[in-house]
């Protein structure tokens, strides 16, 4: 019986101390593995922590594990590396096999119980091979409903606010289209810096750090296999795995080779600066004859339908709305805060078991299928 609550952490730092206690579980498979710890901004001890060991003998294969590029989305991240080091470092051969874990890409929000970095950045928005790249003005149905997306006065009742909200929304999909207004939140846009799906003027920290890390493995491993873990899309308790059409397969051919049921093929022309997407341009760009896998793993929790988009959109705009204007009404306050728990970590026991099992079988699907894995872990009940 596995205890969830030893999984998922209350606070950043909690989490973060947790995952430094992994590394003496790591040294028994490779001795050599080190912590790796790197400061992000100057005001707190906000720290990318990650724990990285080469292959002992060939450096063939390595399996990257990531979490917190979204803040608030590293708790389940978290929990997935610290299950996986609990119950699959047996079943790999240290001898060609490296791993690497990072916790927190973005340990700001992850902090603060927020999606965005300290700049209001989006990081996965925020990857470009060339800063010269960065599409400043490109979403035009952001633009032209910009007044949806961008935050003008302080958050008055919630039930006043979410009624407005949802005229808006609604208007606005007449007007673009649903399509369109789906368009304009999956891109990203990068000329509001206190608009919701922020890409950034330049280059984070937090982003150019991992950069470093993307290009180190492609320079040492034949093979890269990368799962970056977040919460919200996709159908509630379950895995999606979402891959750029880079990797070079369709979704029913992807199925096909993992055995995964929720799979979603994106186009870097309808999502801007993405982080797996970059390292897939990158390889193309440098390491040719290196093997590369690299997907998000999202763990639903509002659903698909179109109540769960408008809801989720409703949860984004006034979470930042709360956070650019406050509000004079505690329980307005108290209602968004709890939904964005609800939309990126939330507190049900139900929830919590779904991420482990899942994690589980996105685990297993994977790096089984890329020669990770030389067996399943045990069957655990939670």
């Amino acid at each position: 019986m596995i205890d969830i609550h030893n999984y998922f952490k209350n606070d950043y730092e909690e989490s973060r101390e947790t995952f430094r206690g992994l590394l003496s579980k790591v040294q028994k498979v490779w001795p050599e593995a080190k912590l790796y710890q790197h400061s992000i901004g100057e005001n707190e001890d906000n720290t990318i922590d990650i724990i990285y060991a080469e292959a002992t003998s060939s450096n063939d294969k390595v399996a990257m594990l990531t979490s917190g590029e979204h803040g608030i989305e590293g708790y389940a991240g978290a929990a997935v590396i610290h299950l996986f080091v609990d119950q699959y470092l047996e079943s790999i051969d240290p001898s060609i096999t490296g791993v690497c874990f990072v916790h927190a890409i973005n340990p700001w929000g992850m902090r603060h119980f927020r999606r965005v970095t300290e700049n209001n950045v989006d990081l996965n928005r925020n990857y470009f091979l060339e800063e010269t790249e960065i599409p400043y003005d490109l979403n035009e149905n952001y633009e032209k409903e910009s007044h949806i997306f961008l935050p003008k006065k302080p958050v008055d009742l919630i039930s006043k606010e979410k009624t407005e909200l949802y005229e808006a929304l609604s208007k606005g999909m007449m007007n673009e289209g649903y399509k369109g207004i789906k368009q304009a939140k999956g891109m990203g846009q990068f000329q509001f810096d206190r608009g919701v799906y922020f890409g950034g003027y330049d280059e984070e920290q937090s982003a150019s750090h991992i950069k470093t890390w993307q290009r180190h493995l492609l320079e040492q491993f034949k093979k890269v296999i990368h799962m970056d873990w977040h919460t919200a899309l996709g159908p509630t308790n379950e895995v999606t795995m979402v891959i750029s059409e880079k990797h070079g397969k369709e979704e029913e051919e992807l199925k096909a080779s993992y055995g995964m049921d929720n799979i979603q093929v994106f186009s870097p022309d309808d999502v801007k600066g993405d982080s797996t997407n970059y390292f897939y341009e990158l390889r193309e760009s440098e390491f040719s004859s290196t093997s590369l896998f690299s997907a998000l793993f999202e763990f639903g929790t509002f659903g698909t339908s179109r109540e769960a988009e408008l809801r989720e959109f409703t949860t984004i705009i006034l979470e930042n709305q709360l956070y650019w204007e406050g509000t004079d009404h505690p329980e307005s306050r108290e209602w968004i805060r709890e939904e964005l728990m609800n939309m990126f970590y939330p507190q049900e026991d139900e929830w919590k078991e779904a991420v482990l099992q899942e994690a589980r079988v996105a685990i297993e699907a994977l790096l089984k299928e890329e020669d990770i894995l030389q067996s399943s872990a045990p069957n655990q009940t939670f």
